[in-house]
């Protein structure tokens, strides 16, 4: 940004070259102000020489204090004229505030320069920073310095490990979020600008027991996943018509106020067979993380659970499972 207006004589750099702090980018026609120091120093000059003279003067008592006073109120005057013509002739030459990169030249040689406008963009890329909005749930969870993890639309494959940098004190009561700011390091590929998404870590589980959200029934303020094991199932009636006649002879035997020993030496054994069979279990979860969910207590690592047709399924239920293909 320009201190002071003038005719931009020469261009010192161009976009994308890399820049010092102090580090000279351009220079204004110096002509005017080296004339407005030359002025400032002729004056103050001669004021020193009045001063001094005064001085000797008043020494002597040739000339009253208030005359005295008012040469040294000039002097002091004149000598803040001329330091200020000097900054002014300084700012003719447009130097770089920071460490950074040419991203953008505004102007070019021969522009008339006024004064505040910009001449040039610098960024810094190190650190780069990215400004999350993030919902006011989290305010208590996020703090400086948790890990950071991003993935730009531009670079797919690769992912910027970073940390946050510093979080707003105060929410917007229009979103309902706050602002988080995380810092990366420049490593050559991210460029200012980019859109990216952002993960933050803010706690870490080792070995974690985690299983699919989509295995979760929230009913009654519980949290129940349904459990598949392998059990000894009767086997079923061959056909209606046999299950209707067993029900029918134990209504008459219940009548006939059989003896419970008969009825049992006359039973046949039930057959069975082996299947897998569901049971619902209530269970703790800790943190949820996309379409995966921990689980804290209730299960146990190895353990099968229901994650598809849930709806349709009761403690006790023998099912089938389909193996997903490789």
């Amino acid at each position: 940004m320009a201190k002071t207006s003038g005719v931009l004589l020469k261009l010192h750099v161009e976009e994308g070259m890399h820049v010092k702090a102090g580090q000279v980018l351009a220079e204004l026609d110096p002509d005017k102000p080296k004339l407005q120091v030359a002025q400032a120093e002729s004056n103050l000059r001669r004021l020193e020489h009045d001063y001094q003279r005064s001085q000797e003067m008043f020494a002597k008592k040739l000339v009253s204090s208030e005359a005295n006073e008012k040469i040294q109120y000039d002097l002091d005057n004149t000598r803040a004229a001329y330091d200020m013509a000097r900054l002014d002739l300084s700012y003719t030459q447009i130097t770089a505030p920071i460490d950074g990169v040419i991203s953008q030249r505004m102007v070019k040689e021969g522009n008339l320069i006024q004064l505040h406008q910009a001449l040039f963009r610098i960024d810094d890329f190190d650190p780069l920073l990215a400004v999350l909005n993030v919902p006011e749930r989290a305010l208590m969870t996020l703090k400086p310095g948790l890990v950071a993890t991003m993935e730009v639309d531009a670079l797919p494959t690769a992912k910027f490990q970073g940390k946050v940098a510093r979080i707003a004190p105060v929410v917007d009561p229009k979103t309902g979020t706050f602002r988080v700011t995380c810092e990366f390091s420049d490593q050559g590929k991210l460029k200012s600008g980019m859109f990216g998404r952002v993960e933050i870590e803010y706690d870490r589980r080792e070995d974690a027991l985690i299983i699919p959200r989509a295995a979760l029934i929230d009913e009654d303020g519980k949290t129940s996943v349904f459990t598949i094991a392998e059990e000894q199932v009767p086997d079923e009636p061959a056909d209606k018509d046999k299950a209707d006649k067993d029900k029918k002879d134990a209504a008459d035997a219940k009548k006939a106020d059989q003896k419970p020993a008969e009825k049992k030496a006359d039973a046949k054994p039930v057959k069975t067979h082996k299947g897998l069979v569901v049971h619902r279990r209530n269970i703790k979860v800790g943190y949820l993380s996309g379409d995966k969910v921990e689980v804290r207590d209730g299960l146990k690592e190895g353990e099968k659970v229901v994650t598809v047709g849930r709806a349709a399924l009761r403690d006790g239920t023998e099912v089938q499972v389909l193996e997903a293909k490789p």
